[in-house]
């Protein structure tokens, strides 16, 4: 099956409907409707997908289905679950604790999934900043630290290092990466602390006499559904799927039919919501279907119209000029756009047939690719919106809850703004070989740095003066 360039066209409709139509003032209102999304999911997907079955077998269309079922269970499971859970009390939304809030997720998210981590945290963290007005930011760190960057330790933290593990990478290969991990969050958090604070300064003073007077003792409610969490993450972890190889190729026995891990997944989200604190859910979370289905809604779409995207990706990949930079922008540029699972597997598969240019085999892949092709998958997801599954739950939720989240343009500015250069000074640090491009990461790192003590000095010089109105 050979694809020209214009096979990707349905996929880039699909983005730009979903960055452009919510800034036209006409199309706006209709495109909050549910109906609206899903009748452009299915007008731009469907006629793919039956082109794909015609040109490329049903096999293609098939395993989509198959991949976007399993993806939208997951989700779906950890959203019921997470949202029968409360933290109770009312802590101040200074810039140290909602700092604190972030840097538990990040460990958290390597071990128990970035969607986990995510849906986890993102409710109490938005109670917790209620009485703030300037409260973006901190919805945008928690994407990029607690629901991208963080999961970079165990398979079982992103998608892509679980599909690698299933191909033979050691459970405890990932665990060197933490010098880059502990890079890439603790500058975020640095950089998230200077902005927060500079916020802080810039918050009416009632909020903040609200915020200070209104102290109630943490607690936990629905600590049951920690429960579930378990059976999920043990789930995934060890529980069979469909057998979607042995399905093509014509030897499934009934078993390799029954999607188990799904099911024990969806089981443990029945579980929580029928046997879990009523009042956790619905009055203290005020749980709403509607994050969840605008996930599901849109993804159609995309997993769709991404089929003969990802196909054109792997006729194109050979001929790619790669080593360890372009593995890392390769597959870090394509995971912020495509399913960073399949862009991780397409290169896995490539890099393991070149000759390995100095060091350890991991395998069957040389580890000098495979460093690159880990750390693209995990960190560039955050980049946009769809490049890794929970950045829509996460911005969902915050709408849900009253926060006027950036567009999708607006989101990929603020990605730019504070991820990009910390991923091109970590490039530079760790995988870059050359002595200049060291001293180039070094000392953009210690711009960074220098950035966030100016915000951190102009805030505290602020803060003796009157309050000036600040955008977010």
């Amino acid at each position: 099956m050979h694809l020209q360039w214009w096979s990707v066209l349905p996929f880039a409709t699909m983005l730009a409907c979903i960055a452009v139509l919510p800034l036209v003032p006409a199309a706006a209102h209709l495109w909050e409707r549910r109906s609206t999304q899903l009748a452009i999911s299915l007008v731009l997907g469907l006629p793919v997908a039956v082109w794909m079955w015609v040109v490329g077998g049903w096999q293609v269309v098939f395993h989509t289905a198959v991949e976007y079922g399993q993806f939208i269970c997951l989700l779906l499971a950890l959203f019921v679950v997470s949202g029968g859970i409360f933290l109770s009390g009312d802590i101040e939304a200074s810039p140290r604790n909602n700092t604190v809030f972030l840097a538990v997720g990040a460990v958290l998210a390597s071990f128990v999934g970035t969607t986990g981590a995510a849906m986890l945290l993102i409710r109490p963290l938005l109670n917790t900043n209620r009485e703030r007005r300037y409260r973006v930011h901190t919805v945008v760190f928690t994407i990029l630290i607690v629901a991208n960057c963080g999961g970079l330790l165990t398979p079982l933290g992103d998608p892509p290092l679980f599909l690698g593990f299933l191909r033979g990478v050691p459970f405890t290969w990932t665990f060197h990466l933490f010098p880059e991990w502990l890079f890439v969050n603790a500058m975020l958090l640095v950089a998230y602390f200077a902005l927060d604070t500079w916020f802080y300064s810039q918050e009416p003073a009632s909020a903040v006499l609200e915020d200070r007077t209104e102290i109630q003792p943490l607690g936990l409610r629905g600590a049951s559904n920690f429960l579930w969490f378990t059976v999920i993450i043990a789930a995934v972890a060890f529980a069979p799927s469909v057998d979607v190889h042995a399905i093509e190729e014509g030897q499934a026995g009934p078993t390799d039919w029954i999607p188990l891990r799904e099911l024990i997944m969806l089981g443990a989200a029945w579980a929580s919501y029928r046997t879990g604190d009523k009042k956790a859910r619905f009055e203290d979370n005020q749980f709403q279907w509607g994050p969840i289905a605008e996930v599901a809604t849109l993804f159609i779409g995309i997993f769709l119209t991404m089929i003969p995207a990802l196909h054109y990706l792997d006729e194109v990949a050979p001929r790619l000029p790669l080593n360890e930079i372009t593995f890392f922008i390769f597959t870090g540029g394509l995971s912020s756009v495509l399913d960073n699972a399949p862009t991780y597997v397409t290169f896995f598969e490539m890099a393991g047939q070149l000759d390995n240019p100095g060091g350890a085999v991991v395998a069957g892949v040389p580890e000098a690719y495979l460093v690159p092709i880990s750390l693209g998958a995990v960190f560039c997801g955050a980049i946009t919106y769809i490049g890794n599954g929970p950045n829509f739950m996460v911005k969902s939720v915050a709408d849900a809850a009253g926060v006027q989240m950036p567009t999708f343009g607006g989101y990929v500015g603020k990605t730019f703004t504070y991820l990009v250069p910390v991923l091109v000074s970590m490039v530079c640090l760790f995988i870059a070989q050359p002595l200049w491009a060291k001293a180039l990461g070094a000392v953009l790192t210690v711009v960074l740095l220098a950035n966030s003590g100016r915000l951190i000095a102009r805030s505290r010089r602020s803060a003796l003066a009157d309050p000036a109105p600040a955008g977010d």
